[in-house]
């Protein structure tokens, strides 16, 4: 079944447990000063749009666009449920995010990941839709645990 993609619901607990599961699952892949994932009050700041993917067993994804300057924003918090890995979810909702943007005249959208092999399908993912990688952006400074990316629109 495919997904809803909707905005975030911040009174929703069950978002509160996926982001929650997201942190922990991050938190083993790099030190502490390497891992960026927001937290669900750094989702709330102001600017930052929030997607969530429901089926029929609840959420199932997130991703978020947070703004960096004008006619730029960074892609935050894009997460798979694991059990839906692998079944083309995080490729809809990446269009679904992209298209947001581009429908809102944003230029470009930047990333930060890992270098580490868990993200090796994340970095495949983003490659495919044509982001390219790119030197540290924004506020982050060389790191040998990331891997930062950009794209045009």
């Amino acid at each position: 079944m495919l997904p809803r993609i909707r905005r975030a619901d911040f009174a929703d607990p069950l978002l509160a447990d996926f982001l929650g599961a997201h942190l922990a699952e991050l938190a083993p892949t790099a030190p502490a000063e390497s891992r960026h994932a927001l937290d669900l009050g750094g989702l709330q700041a102001p600017g930052v749009r929030l997607w969530v993917a429901h089926d029929d067993t609840g959420i199932v994804g997130t991703a978020a666009l947070a703004p960096l300057a004008p006619g730029h924003e960074e892609l935050k918090s894009m997460r798979t449920e694991p059990r839906r890995r692998g079944q083309g979810l995080a490729t809809q909702f990446l269009a679904h995010v992209l298209g947001d943007a581009r429908a809102r005249g944003v230029e470009w959208v930047w990333l930060e990941t890992g270098s580490m092999d868990f993200f090796a399908p994340a970095r495949a993912l983003y490659s495919k839709a044509g982001f390219i990688q790119c030197q540290p952006f924004g506020h982050y400074t060389e790191d040998p645990n990331s891997v930062f990316m950009a794209l045009a629109l």
